[in-house]
């Protein structure tokens, strides 16, 4: 009861914080320069701000606060980053535990998101106009989407079959499914310095693999098919940078945009594929000792805290540097395996901690090494 307290009071200080940028100071961080090619080091809203960039031009950057209150804003919004993905991933590998059911847990997940985006549309807070979108726009968006549900759901189907601290050590490797994409549809290719920080994610993700305890085909094949779909989601939106993507279509609107889609794409699906499943899985859970309340709760959990981390990811990019941005997306990945590694107590050999530690740093390495040699 109190984490879900906890969670409802944290989602009312991130519509705060969303209240207090300008709008100016929102459409400003299509102006840092955002890498759209490395997902691994850029959450979904980060990947979206820059698909948008062409039609922020217009928007001035403010200048950041100075001094204590600036400081202070930049830890809450760390803090509310990795605390909302901590949140979401030791609730969703616990619901999962009781329903095995991911493709109805992902989509229930991402219909979950919309109770917080609809309330801020509703009451425009801090300005934020509902998105209008034509069927053109839609079209021009469903790559995207399409790309976006893939990767969630491989994702939530990886975390099913294996340990938490598993899934995000494959997940380390996405940066060489984007260099590897961008270098095949775009025709993109980087410096020597940075594949060469590829070498580090490759061996490392191996080692990891190789002795983890908790190894499943499953886990290991859906979490590769969620680096390929994230990087695809990337080159997507590279490629519908110039595109007309519909009115007050700020970073964050975008990302609800692709939620909803993703949602209304998702949920036939989750009907068809487990609709027979959920009453007996329910049945089971409770028959197992859980409250339906409890369940529920943590469902609903789950699925806030993952459209939460999205959002202040947004806040957190636009309140730093990209390359402090970087380097605390990498932290927040060590956050989550050491946090479900304690809670969950999973066992891990001592080959798999030296081989997730190498990939992390390089990680690391190669989103600093894009930013010194782009």
């Amino acid at each position: 009861m109190k984490a879900g307290v906890c969670v409802l009071a944290a989602a009312a200080l991130c519509g705060v914080a969303a209240a207090e940028l300008p709008q100016a100071t929102k459409a400003s961080t299509a102006l840092r320069p955002i890498n759209t090619f490395a997902p691994a080091q850029l959450s979904p809203v980060d990947v979206t701000a820059k698909a948008i960039a062409p039609r922020a031009g217009a928007a001035v950057a403010t200048a950041p606060s100075s001094g204590m209150l600036h400081t202070l804003k930049i830890g809450v919004y760390f803090f509310l980053w990795y605390a909302f993905n901590v949140v979401y991933n030791l609730t969703n590998k616990q619901v999962l535990n009781a329903l095995p059911l991911p493709w109805t847990i992902s989509a229930a997940q991402l219909g979950i998101g919309l109770l917080y985006v609809f309330p801020v549309w509703l009451l425009k807070l801090g300005g934020r106009k509902a998105p209008v979108l034509t069927m053109e726009n839609v079209k021009t968006l469903m790559p995207i989407a399409t790309c976006h549900t893939t990767g969630h759901l491989c994702t939530v189907i990886s975390l099913s079959a294996g340990s938490v601290s598993f899934t995000h050590i494959v997940k380390a490797a996405e940066p060489f499914f984007s260099t590897v994409m961008s270098a095949v549809f775009l025709k993109s290719f980087f410096k020597l310095p940075v594949y060469l920080t590829l070498i580090p994610i490759v061996v490392g993700v191996a080692m990891a693999s190789l002795k983890e305890l908790s190894f499943t085909w499953v886990s290991f094949l859906n979490a590769m098919a969620s680096n390929t779909a994230f990087s695809m989601r990337a080159i997507f939106s590279k490629k519908q940078m110039n595109a007309p993507m519909g009115e007050n279509m700020s970073a964050p609107n975008l990302y609800a945009v692709l939620t909803i889609m993703s949602f209304l794409g998702l949920a036939p699906l989750a009907g068809v594929i487990e609709g027979r499943k959920i009453g007996p899985a329910w049945d089971s859970a409770l028959s197992a000792g859980l409250e339906s309340s409890e369940l529920t709760k943590k469902i609903l959990m789950s699925g806030l805290s993952y459209y939460l981390y999205n959002e202040v990811a947004f806040l957190a990019l636009n309140a730093v540097h990209p390359i402090t941005h970087a380097v605390g997306n990498t932290i927040k990945r060590v956050v989550i395996i050491v946090a479900s590694v304690i809670f969950f107590k999973t066992k891990m050999s001592m080959q798999s901690i030296i081989g997730s530690s190498i990939a992390i740093f390089g990680v690391l390495l190669y989103s600093l090494a894009k930013q010194y040699f782009p």
